[in-house]
């Protein structure tokens, strides 16, 4: 898969370079260049075995970073495990369905036989998400490094985590609370591309959108036949199917998702409420027409923006030596 990386755009780094330096001084793309000089190789060579054995996992290594970065910022807590009288993010409602971690450990594991103590957890979750939208034909973006993982995590403040079904006003103020505007949230939305969707969080607008409780209230803003079909796969108690956000090739990395959103084709009321907006609605139409290279370059601008929210850095927080326990 590495060497197929050769055709891929590479966005252009100057740019996002000063991004890196004026949206968090503590972190540096060269942060382990002393400590641990091949991290970022440790970590892509993990990737590229992960992703070519299951390459479905791409979107939940993405989702994994995001999840993270918005409760308590990005500081690793999405992985600790619960612990007597306390319950975990990961535990929490919304990340029930959240996969990889296993392969987090993976990762992990081989920086800590290279250098003991050194790469934090969250720094790992940020260059997994990247290499997995490199290596699904995605751009690629320099990482800013040097986070420090939290200590702990509360199942409760997973409710700043935006849900599938909230509307437009919800989303952009979830996003503003995290130093996120309207341009990052359509773009950040654009991570669809190669995600899944599990029934149980669409069957409100397949069989009870407005709480009638009969087989004839769905969503009216779902296209028909989409409509149709992914009722084919859901049942209104279906917890365990999985359907793909961008049929057809929800393993590339590529802007056919805002082509199914133009079209009211997308799984989540979230995606359908980008329509309900002047910006983001140009945006997505924009982008239901190609106009790549301009999309690739905003979300690496927006994945950089992202995982610089509310870092731990210097002497708060710890290295965890195992990502899903505290020191």
């Amino acid at each position: 898969m590495e060497s197929s990386a050769l055709g891929l755009l590479l966005v252009p780094l100057a740019s996002l370079f000063l991004l890196l330096g004026s949206t968090s001084a503590q972190l540096s793309v060269d942060y382990y260049s002393k400590t641990c000089p091949n991290a970022e190789q440790i970590v892509r060579k993990e990737m590229i075995e992960i992703l070519s054995v299951a390459p479905s996992l791409a979107g939940p290594f993405l989702r994994l970073h995001f999840h993270d970065c918005f409760v308590r910022g990005c500081d690793g807590s999405v992985l600790l495990d619960s612990t007597p009288g306390n319950k975990a993010e990961k535990k929490a409602l919304p990340n029930l369905t959240l996969r990889g971690f296993g392969s987090v450990d993976r990762v992990k594991a081989e920086l800590e036989k290279e250098c003991p103590n050194t790469v934090s957890c969250a720094d790992v979750l940020a260059l997994m998400a990247r290499d997995a939208v490199w290596l699904s034909k995605g751009p690629t973006w320099p990482v800013s490094l040097g986070r420090r993982d939290g200590r702990v995590s509360y199942a409760n403040e997973t409710k700043q985590l935006p849900p599938p079904q909230a509307d437009l006003t919800q989303l952009i103020q979830m996003f503003a609370n995290k130093g996120l505007d309207l341009k990052d949230l359509v773009v950040l939305s654009g991570a669809h591309t190669i995600g899944n969707a599990h029934c149980s969080s669409i069957s409100d607008r397949l069989y009870n959108f407005t709480g009638l409780d009969n087989l004839s209230d769905v969503d009216p803003f779902l296209e028909k036949h989409y409509l149709a079909k992914l009722r084919s796969t859901c049942s209104p108690t279906d917890t365990k199917t999985i359907i793909e956000m961008d049929p057809g090739s929800y393993r590339t990395f590529d802007t056919s998702y805002f082509n199914y959103v133009a079209k009211r084709r997308s799984a989540f009321h979230s995606d359908w409420a980008l329509l309900t907006d002047s910006f983001t609605r140009a945006y997505v139409l924009k982008h239901a027409n190609g106009f790549e290279s301009e999309f690739f370059q905003d979300f690496a601008e927006s994945m950089i923006k992202m995982g610089n929210v509310d870092v731990l850095t210097g002497s708060q927080g710890e290295i965890r030596k195992k990502c899903s326990i505290v020191n």
